[in-house]
């Protein structure tokens, strides 16, 4: 059995020139410049960590300055998030090759996090849309760069 004790907090952060996420063909989030941001959410998760991943996203220098270095964060630039609810991030892939998500928090750890953590992005000053937590959704996600990061708490 998966061990899901000290898991951390994930977000897969993606610098987009744009990004939407839909449901049923209907765009419930839309931006431009900005990150996509994967979020998954572990049974030992809380608040706090969810506090620190959201101010590390905030202030992450993935964005070029005027000399192509990647010095500017997403506030540097004005851009928006996305924030959609993966609990694949917790795949299982050991044994076998249907992967086992035993390590993600169910719903009522993982929804209100979820919400916390775009709360904390909030408020470092990102403006923030989302998925629709345990929706069907398409993302679609134009890469910029490409940049793609993992972050963990």
């Amino acid at each position: 059995r998966f061990d899901c004790k000290g898991v951390p907090m994930r977000a897969v952060i993606q610098r987009v020139s744009k990004s939407s996420v839909s449901i049923d063909g209907k765009i419930v989030a839309d931006i431009g410049l900005g990150l996509n941001i994967l979020l998954g959410v572990g049974p030992d998760d809380n608040e706090e960590k969810a506090r620190q991943l959201a101010y590390k996203a905030a202030h992450l220098r993935i964005f070029s300055d005027s000399e192509g270095k990647m010095n500017l964060s997403v506030i540097d630039v004005q851009g928006q998030a996305i924030v959609v609810s993966q609990f694949t991030l917790y795949a299982n892939t050991q044994k076998g090759h249907r992967p086992s998500f035993v390590g993600a928090a169910g719903p009522e750890i993982a929804s209100p996090l979820c919400d916390r953590f775009v709360e904390f992005l909030r408020k470092e000053g990102v403006p923030c849309q989302t998925g629709v937590f345990g929706a069907h959704m398409q993302v679609e996600i134009s890469n910029d760069g490409p940049v793609t990061i993992l972050l963990e708490i």
